[in-house]
């Protein structure tokens, strides 16, 4: 059964915290929250721990996995960033947003796109998951929880830990999430001179970047 962290989501206990970081190290999947729905989350460099995360969502490798970072300068060790793209990362984060970007090659092959060599990047807005982050000292490889078949993220953690006990090592019980996905924009356009392109609109604003 699926171990069960009920922290605060103020002040998260940090004893629990380090419970789920002892976990992620040992190539355990984790269901965290996030600023816009529950994520899976993995260690970035264990292939069979990305493998079970496909596993679980059902995905094949096109699908673009996210790598969750505690900042800016932690984001821009695993995409090639220029100015322009810079500007927009700065005022949307930290928020309800991913940016797909060019992997640098500190990010493994085998979780960026295989055609595009892009990869999802993201800075939450959700206390407990930053603290986490931390206490783990590298970006965490995530997936939104969206189950096999449906359509709609899971935001609920009890459900959650009943639903996937047998394929994930722990729950993170924050509350409820949002429930609503992140808005989602392509920026490797603004390398050849051209506009972002919106993926996905989700809880993201797109004022916020100007589109």
């Amino acid at each position: 059964m699926a171990q069960y962290f009920e922290v605060h989501p103020e002040n998260p206990q940090q004893r629990l915290l380090k419970q789920a970081v002892t976990l992620l190290e040992r190539g355990e999947i984790v269901a965290v929250p996030t600023d816009s729905s529950y994520a899976l989350a993995c260690h970035l460099d264990d292939k069979d721990a990305v493998d079970q995360l496909r596993r679980i969502r059902q995905v094949d490798d096109k699908h673009h996995l996210t790598l969750l970072c505690r900042d800016l300068s932690e984001l821009a060790n695993y995409a090639r960033v220029d100015n322009k793209q810079y500007r927009l990362l700065k005022a949307a984060t930290p928020g309800p947003y991913t940016f797909l970007l060019e992997a640098t090659k500190e990010v493994p092959r085998r979780v960026s796109h295989p055609q595009r060599k892009t990869i999802g990047l993201r800075v939450p807005d959700h206390k407990v998951l930053l603290e986490l982050l931390a206490l783990h000292g590298t970006p965490l490889l995530a997936t939104t929880l969206i189950p096999p078949g449906e359509t709609e993220a899971l935001n609920d953690a009890q459900t959650i830990r009943e639903r996937f006990e047998k394929q994930i090592a722990a729950v993170i019980d924050a509350g409820a999430c949002p429930s609503q996905p992140t808005t989602v924009v392509d920026l490797t356009p603004m390398g050849d001179g051209d506009d972002p392109v919106v993926v996905r609109q989700g809880r993201g604003a797109l004022a916020v970047l100007g589109l």
